[in-house]
């Protein structure tokens, strides 16, 4: 019973990283696309922003449920990062909404734009740091010595920061894919090819400069790395399919070329939970806060399963028939 919790836990994360990420990824992408390309972007995200944070409610729901030491501690030590990623979200998708819904297009418009923008940095920046703050294991949950000690030095650091600098370039880098199938033009497809490009290129330099840092911080990630079978399977793969990407942006067809950045993105962060597992959280003590000594009671947990098949009945259909009506990808002659 704890394992499918686990397991929803984690394609939760997942779909919540691919749609999500391929949601405030689009903000991030129109700062290089110009204002050109806000309109298409404005219509690409318009049916389908909203019901992407189902996945992230989840994470939460399961988090706070099965595993309320991990959710207290988080919530605790990281408010402050937290805090901003909720700003963020909510500043986002109500500049999103000013801007599109509204029915007079004037010089507010400029001001919705601009936050929009800026809140589809913060938010993935500090999802990253975030992350990176339950992985670098700074987090005390005794009584901290200061404000600072306690709140802030657990995410305030050089290692937690570059993992805010991939999250920022793996989320720009789906949304990027995800507008070369929602171009009308081939001279704006081809612009959403060359972003795709270079946010790739970005990502795998952030991602080396993560387990570069790491280890300057005396966090032997690589040393984890090796450790794991799974974890290196997952990076041989996902080197494996990068030529094939490239390939894609060249020749793309859309459905697979989206598929196969998804396949690409699930492995790397299957690797990381690899790496990870069954550690949910890294203290500062050397008491980890992993899965199987955080887990509620029997009961919590059985009724917790039944809400859950019951929710996903409900929401995977309803999902698919989203994306089916609003989100049928273009062939690519017709572009």
């Amino acid at each position: 019973m704890l394992s499918i919790i686990i397991i929803i836990l984690g394609i939760s994360f997942i779909l919540y990283t691919l749609l999500g990420g391929a949601d405030f990824g689009a903000g991030i992408v129109e700062t290089f696309a110009g204002s050109k390309g806000a309109k298409t972007i404005s219509k690409a995200i318009a049916p389908v922003w909203e019901a992407n944070h189902v996945w992230l409610i989840l994470a939460i729901v399961i988090l706070f449920t099965a595993f309320p030491e991990v959710y207290s501690t988080i919530s605790t030590a990281l408010h402050i990062p937290l805090m901003v990623v909720l700003i963020g979200i909510v500043l986002r998708g109500s500049s999103f909404t000013f801007r599109h819904y509204d029915v007079t297009n004037d010089i507010t418009h400029k001001y919705y734009t601009a936050f929009f923008k800026i809140s589809s940095f913060i938010t993935p920046f500090f999802l990253g740091i975030t992350l990176g703050a339950m992985i670098y294991g700074d987090i005390n949950v005794d009584v901290p010595a200061s404000f600072f000690e306690g709140f802030i030095k657990p995410w305030l650091n050089i290692f937690c920061i570059s993992m805010g600098l991939f999250s920022t370039s793996l989320f720009g880098y789906i949304a990027a894919v995800f507008m070369i199938g929602e171009a009308n033009y081939p001279v704006e497809q081809k612009r959403y090819i060359r972003i795709s490009k270079n946010f790739l290129a970005l990502t795998i330099a952030m991602g080396v400069l993560v387990f570069v840092v790491a280890e300057l911080q005396g966090h032997h990630l690589v040393t984890e790395f090796f450790k794991s079978g799974f974890s290196i399977a997952s990076l041989t793969l996902v080197l494996l399919i990068t030529p094939l990407i490239y390939y894609l942006f060249n020749h793309p067809v859309i459905p697979f070329l989206r598929g196969t950045v998804a396949i690409q993105v699930g492995l790397i962060m299957l690797g990381w939970f690899a790496i990870q597992f069954p550690v949910l959280v890294f203290e500062k003590n050397g008491k980890h806060l992993t899965f199987y000594n955080t887990q509620a009671p029997y009961a919590t947990l059985y009724q917790l399963v039944i809400a859950l098949f019951i929710g996903l009945l409900l929401i995977i259909p309803s999902f698919y028939f989203l994306f089916k009506v609003f989100k049928q990808p273009k062939e690519n002659n017709d572009i």
